[in-house]
């Protein structure tokens, strides 16, 4: 599904490029549940914007079912990301103005979906999450983990055939964090490839394979590296 080569992301200063992402190469297969770990500034958060195709000031190569995207002008790039990508925000990024429901429909509207086949949708993703009580509600009349479920929700009422979630449950209490890592574990037994970004092991461990960043770059194993080990070799000099 993914192929990266030699992926640079930098910033150009007085003093030259500061890089958040260098060399990057990334393999992810159709079917993945893949974890991205690693210390505050690895580069985690701008990993995920590029491969969900938010971010396109990068550079090296990136094929997303053989699409070359590292050439494509934005707009191809944004067509890709509305027919195959989901992202989950750790923010969640409800819509205040809008209810659950028109949430939820807004990213059918994108992709020129006929009104009674979106109509039909919303129904059925509200069902499958358990949420149709709560359609006509506002974002803030929902609790953390409810505004989290709907986020999901939103994020794969379109059926993508990836699901990208930055630090999905890093707002949740640990009992809706769960929550949230079992529909995604289920998400993924169903076909979905999800590719997470977590500081949290237990989660980590709903993967099937965990890539560890430091400094932007990949750090080789596919353990669970400690943290805190890494955060003090980043502060050593």
């Amino acid at each position: 599904m993914i192929k990266v080569r030699n992926l640079d992301k930098f910033y150009e200063t007085g003093y030259g490029r500061t890089y958040v992402l260098r060399r990057i190469n990334l393999d992810v297969g159709s079917g993945d549940f893949i974890t991205v770990m690693g210390p505050s500034g690895a580069g985690k958060t701008t990993l995920l914007s590029i491969l969900g195709m938010l971010d396109g000031d990068w550079t090296g190569e990136f094929y997303f079912y053989d699409h070359p995207v590292h050439d494509m002008k934005p707009k191809h790039r944004n067509e890709l990301n509305k027919q195959y990508i989901g992202f989950v925000f750790q923010s969640f990024h409800l819509l205040d103005s809008l209810t659950v429901y028109e949430n939820l429909e807004i990213p059918l509207s994108y992709r020129n979906i006929k009104r009674k086949e979106r109509q039909s949708l919303v129904a059925d993703i509200l069902d499958r999450f358990q949420i149709v009580g709560k359609k006509d509600l506002y974002p803030n009349q929902l609790s953390g983990g409810q505004q989290q479920l709907v986020a999901v929700a939103r994020a794969v009422i379109g059926d993508p055939k990836l699901i990208l979630a930055d630090e999905p449950t890093g707002n949740l209490h640990s009992s809706q964090g769960r929550e949230v890592m079992e529909l995604l574990k289920r998400l993924n037994e169903q076909g979905a490839t999800i590719i997470q970004v977590t500081h949290n092991k237990e989660w980590a461990d709903y993967g099937s394979r965990i890539v560890n960043l430091f400094d932007g770059w990949v750090v080789e194993g596919d353990e669970v590296i400690d943290h805190d080990e890494m955060e003090r070799r980043q502060s050593t000099p």
